[in-house]
């Protein structure tokens, strides 16, 4: 049991059930198709808690999320010299996951035809693009993420260890209420390892990894950990 292997485990989990669900919506001929954003909402909800239960089983802390551990060491409620173990853990397991989610819909992916569809597997898009109003969106997801976990965990927790279900409810909340203009990435890994994935697999007709958006779901979420943090310890 370590660290690495519990962030590492535990966002491979978080991604296989998030992307997977992602997959089984928007890919053509599944048994999902078109059923639409409330089952991706609660497909993420029910991956976070997965993800986090066995991040903390293995030796983890269930952050699964850079943009929460730099914000949880930015307050002292996280060892600093954890951050590269911790941050090197989320984005490989971010990236297996996402190949491990190809591997279950190979079909599917080969038989849509929709390049926009085969990347919404693997990362977020703004359902409008604009790039100032897109990074307020992540920022503000992602202050509420992690200022809500930082209200539901205990003051006995060590190194920012947090709660699998009520991060799993407020991760739901957050994707019914402001998952609409973004797609709430709220979490560096889970975004920018699949997107990684995208631009390696072999996947027929896949369009560009829209990297020209790659840094808003990856700035964003660490701009609004850090504001809640900072606004928790003031507080």
């Amino acid at each position: 049991m370590s660290p690495f292997i519990g962030e590492f485990t535990g966002t491979a989990l978080l991604i296989i059930l998030g992307d997977g669900v992602v997959a089984n919506v928007v890919l053509d001929r599944t048994k999902g198709n078109n059923s639409g954003f409330i089952v991706i909402a609660f497909g993420w909800a029910i991956a976070v808690f997965t993800g986090v239960y066995a991040s903390i089983a293995l030796g983890g802390s269930g952050h699964l999320n850079p943009a929460v551990t730099i914000a949880l060491a930015g307050i002292n409620k996280f060892d600093p010299s954890l951050i590269i173990t911790y941050l090197t853990a989320q984005f490989a397991g971010a990236i297996v996951g996402a190949i491990m989610v190809w591997l279950a819909y190979k079909s599917h992916f080969d038989n849509t035809k929709d390049g926009d569809a085969k990347l919404a597997v693997f990362c977020t898009g703004p359902a409008i693009k604009s790039p100032v109003n897109n990074i307020i969106t992540e920022i503000i997801g992602t202050f509420v993420l992690v200022f809500g976990a930082l209200l539901m965990s205990k003051p006995e927790q060590s190194l920012g260890t947090l709660d699998a279900l009520p991060v799993a409810l407020l991760v739901l909340g957050i994707g019914v209420s402001l998952g609409g203009p973004t797609g709430y990435a709220i979490n560096p890994a889970r975004d920018l390892g699949p997107r990684i994935a995208h631009f390696i697999l072999p996947i027929p007709n896949k369009r560009n990894s829209d990297w020209s958006y790659a840094w808003i779901p990856v700035a964003g979420p660490i701009l609004g950990g850090l504001l809640a943090a900072f606004l928790f310890k003031f507080i």
